[in-house]
């Protein structure tokens, strides 16, 4: 198709080794992973060396779950265990990511969590995972957000949507909601450049902010394709920019 790397969401059953070994075979570098927080909360060393082994040079925090949230007493320890696997990553040579959903744009104290965060570790054990698609749910103009973190943004999530904002949009990423209404404008993530998403803007944001990598995703699939086609799609339209 024309992907030049992988970000990982798990090693599937298989070891770090064989990870290693299929992304070279199919000619994928290894950039980053997306790691669940309580994993690498429960063995920070252990958990992390695994992804150093296949060559992954960043590692993501890639969701808070409620109890972990902003607004709740949970964020704070967040804030300190950010820290703290921040200087785990950078032992092994790697470099700490947050990606954010929407909820991170809740403020504290007139900031937002998200900014929050990234103000309180310092940026050499956390660098910023800006996720566009919930950047602009969350109420900030994509672009505009990404170059704010100019020189702290390495790896930058291109992602289109359609729809609004609504209580059944962590559906799409396995999170069940408890409101069965229907929706008069139901939101759906869709192949890069087929949503709402001005991406030349972003693209161009993203380099000027010192991106290394924009990685394409789309959490469930959409437009009567599969996650397969629509990987395709994206990456067709990237190319025809």
């Amino acid at each position: 198709m024309g992907y030049e790397g992988v970000e990982l969401a798990g090693l599937h059953g298989k070891t770090a080794a064989e990870v290693k070994a299929l992304c070279a075979e199919i000619g994928l570098t290894p950039i980053s992973a997306h790691v669940p927080y309580y994993d690498m909360i429960a063995d920070p060393k252990g958990v992390l060396s695994d992804y150093a082994e296949i060559g992954c040079k960043y590692v993501a925090i890639p969701y808070l779950t409620p109890e972990c949230r902003p607004g709740t007493d949970g964020f704070a320890k967040v804030v300190e265990n950010a820290e703290m696997l921040g200087k785990v990553a950078k032992e092994l040579g790697m470099t700490l990511l947050y990606h954010n959903h929407d909820f991170e744009f809740e403020k504290i104290d007139g900031k937002y969590a998200l900014e929050v965060l990234y103000d309180t570790v310092p940026a050499d054990l956390l660098q910023t995972e800006l996720d566009t698609c919930w950047v602009r749910v969350g109420g900030e103009e994509p672009a505009a957000y990404v170059r704010k973190f100019s020189g702290r943004a390495p790896v930058v999530h291109l992602k289109d949507y359609a729809g609004g904002k609504s209580e059944h949009m962590y559906e799409l990423i396995g999170i069940e909601s408890d409101d069965a209404a229907p929706e008069e404008n139901p939101f759906e993530f869709r192949p890069v450049g087929f949503g709402v998403q001005d991406m030349p803007a972003i693209i161009q944001a993203a380099e000027d902010a010192g991106a290394g990598w924009l990685v394409v995703e789309q959490d469930q699939p959409s437009m009567g394709l599969d996650p397969m086609q629509c990987a395709e799609k994206a990456i067709g339209y990237l190319h025809s920019l």
